[in-house]
């Protein structure tokens, strides 16, 4: 086929190579922007709308691969060319539209510009630039810039390398981040996706077109549930009752095929098995529990994987350990989808089989649940600048009682503040009626 059109599969891989560059830096960049330019009260809802977006590019793809399949022959080219087209689409999009972007403030205070990072946030917020509120956040911004500047462990990469794995706060929100990747791609739901076809066989469905249109509606499920994640639980609920939410959906989804497949064992294993009468209506149960673990999926791990990512660091390492996290991201999703087709295989060919794929990714996902109940603070409504005080405690604390901590540094800050405020008053007062008192004895003596 590669042949036929005068090309070459190393010009593909080429291709393929450039194209993973641009897309391995979307989920660095995309975040890490939203977190810093959004207000803290409705953060959650910007950053996730991004894996909203995410799964509408997926959903595109399975209903480009669908009409693929039926509108064009299976003989020709352009059934592969159509949909391969479609990230040139995209590609173009975000190259126009970002020369309409303006740059982070928080990173414009980096710089050393914050007359600039002023400028911006107030076009963002809507405000002129010497408006209280926008002074205020520049302030806050360039004070916590300064504090970290301060503890430094040294200058340029190595410098922040070690911030990153020297610093014991710094430390745990990098052991956050790496458990977030782990336990979200070995739960299995990035691999159902990738596989949704190969694996809704597996409870039933057949022939080629039904399991790419199921597919389809998978990704639109796996979608809407996303955006209703991004509008109505993430900032309302919080980040660590969403991802319990998805989570305790994904297990209760993930236990019941692998129930499923464990009562039909032939089924997935055995060429051309068809699902028995009498299982036909637990086959459409686990069609649906599929379903089920794409919304969980949605709604808790997929959503937070980039969220607390973004929004957990501080702001001077904020770009090197997103990108660590991100290159776990990665890393762990390709091991789990070159894993899945040999998990998948009988045990007597080296795999786990199918009851036993799915066994292991509810096994993982209830771990994830336990650990995510033990050893991840709040992060709802805190500004980026406030993300220290929730990892003053002793590690085995901050899961559990960080964020009580962290509200009672809040209390005592704001005491403070306004205390501060107070006697700046009562200063302007002092000098106003001593300049009074100056010029009273003037009056008396004419």
């Amino acid at each position: 086929m590669v042949g036929g059109v005068n090309g070459n599969l190393g010009a593909i891989y080429a291709g393929r190579l450039i194209a993973g560059l641009g897309v391995g830096q979307t989920p660095v960049v995309g975040p890490v922007y939203i977190a810093e330019t959004a207000p803290a009260s409705i953060r959650g809802v910007c950053t996730c709308f991004f894996t909203g977006a995410v799964y509408l590019g997926i959903v595109l793809a399975y209903f480009t691969n669908y009409g693929a399949s039926i509108h064009i022959s299976n003989s020709s080219h352009n059934q592969w060319l159509v949909p391969t087209s479609l990230h040139i689409i995209m590609a173009g999009l975000i190259f126009i539209l970002m020369f309409f972007q303006f740059e982070s403030p928080r990173f414009l205070v980096k710089q050393g510009k914050p007359d600039e990072a002023a400028q911006v946030l107030a076009h963002i917020r809507h405000q002129s630039a010497d408006s209280d509120y926008v002074v205020a956040e520049t302030s806050m911004i360039q004070a916590a810039l300064d504090r970290e500047m301060e503890a430094t462990r040294g200058v340029g990469f190595l410098g922040m390398v070690k911030e990153m794995f020297l610093d014991r706060s710094n430390l745990y929100r990098v052991y956050l981040a790496t458990m977030v990747q782990l336990l979200s791609q070995w739960s299995g739901a990035g691999s159902i996706t990738l596989y949704a076809v190969d694996l809704f066989k597996l409870v039933g469905i057949t022939g080629k077109q039904e399991g790419l249109l199921v597919t389809a509606v998978f990704g639109i499920v796996k979608m809407v549930a996303a955006l209703t994640c991004a509008l109505f639980l993430v900032d309302v609920i919080g980040r660590k009752l969403s991802l319990l939410l998805g989570i305790t959906l994904q297990s209760i989804s993930m236990i019941y095929v692998a129930s499923f497949l464990t009562s039909v064992p032939s089924l997935g294993v055995v060429k051309d098995f068809k699902v028995p009468e009498k299982d036909a209506g637990s086959s459409r149960g686990a069609i649906a529990m599929i379903y089920l673990s794409g919304v969980g999926w949605a709604l808790g791990w997929n959503s937070m994987q980039y969220l607390l990512t973004a929004e957990l660091f501080p702001l001077r390492i904020r770009a090197l350990a997103t990108s660590w996290a991100m290159t776990l991201h990665f890393a762990n999703q390709y091991g789990n989808t070159r894993a899945l087709p040999n998990m998948l295989l009988p045990v007597a060919d080296g795999g786990i089989s199918p009851k036993g794929t799915f066994w292991c990714f509810a096994a993982i996902t209830i771990i994830g649940g336990l650990w995510v109940l033990f050893s991840v603070p709040e992060t709802s409504g805190r500004s980026l600048e406030s993300m220290d005080r929730l990892f003053d405690l002793p590690w085995y604390k901050i899961g559990l009682h960080g964020n009580k901590d962290a509200e009672l540094q809040d209390a005592a800050y704001n005491e403070k503040e306004q205390a501060a405020h107070e006697m700046h008053g009562m200063g302007q007062h002092v000098e106003k009626a001593g300049e009074h008192t100056e010029r009273q004895p003037r009056t008396i003596d004419v």
